[in-house]
């Protein structure tokens, strides 16, 4: 079974998750925007052991503690689709603008398309290409668990922004709508900001994307 816990990360205390198989105890960081000694010791006191890092997209918040964690770890990076190539070449120069330490560039060892998987242990989880927040963010996908990492698509009432370089608002209402809703409004979902929630709910309520929208 898929498990995960939440680790919130830098200043801005988003979401980093670890996700682990319970059978083989491996285990997969999703976003490492920073503090990888916060991370490191989850994984510790959960039990598991990091095999892989997963990124849902490329802005340093989510992508910034990326490079040195697969280097102290000796673990691959996975995602996300390759337009956000753009945004992790241009992560030391948001580490300025934002006023983090030193960010480095990276090239993940492999970039994720649509209906692509990754595996975690004994685990699969699906990718689903969602543009709109950025060109290439993705989304992973566990039907076992109902499990979805979102990343900065959709919120708990709100969705992911648009405004950034290469931001399409219609892609991402169409992301979410088309691709998120049919995989069940049982899914539970893992933000990159705030708390948790499922389609059902959103769809019953979210402002945004809700079916009374």
């Amino acid at each position: 079974m898929l498990r995960y816990q939440i680790v919130p990360v830098t200043p801005f205390e988003q979401n980093c998750s670890i996700l682990w198989c319970d059978q083989t105890r491996k285990a997969a960081v999703v976003d490492p925007g920073g503090n990888p000694e916060r991370i490191l010791k989850a994984a510790e006191s959960l039990g598991v052991q990091i095999s892989l890092i997963l990124l849902t997209h490329g802005h340093i918040d989510h992508a910034g503690g990326t490079a040195g964690l697969a280097r102290q770890l000796g673990v691959p990076v996975e995602g996300p689709e390759r337009g956000d190539a753009f945004w992790i070449d241009d992560l030391p120069k948001q580490s300025k603008m934002f006023g983090f330490p030193h960010v480095e560039a990276f090239t993940p060892d492999r970039w994720l398309s649509d209906g692509d998987t990754v595996n975690v242990g004994a685990e699969s989880l699906s990718v689903i290409h969602c543009p709109g927040h950025t060109p290439g963010h993705v989304v992973f996908f566990s039907d076992s668990a109902r499990l979805a990492v979102v990343g900065d698509v959709l919120f708990a009432g709100s969705i992911g922004r648009t405004d950034f370089p290469r931001g399409n608002h219609k892609d991402l209402i169409n992301s979410i709508r088309q691709k998120l809703w049919p995989l069940g409004n049982d899914v539970s979902f893992i933000p990159r900001h705030g708390p948790m929630s499922d389609f059902g709910e959103e769809r019953e309520s979210n402002p945004y994307v809700g079916d009374y929208a």
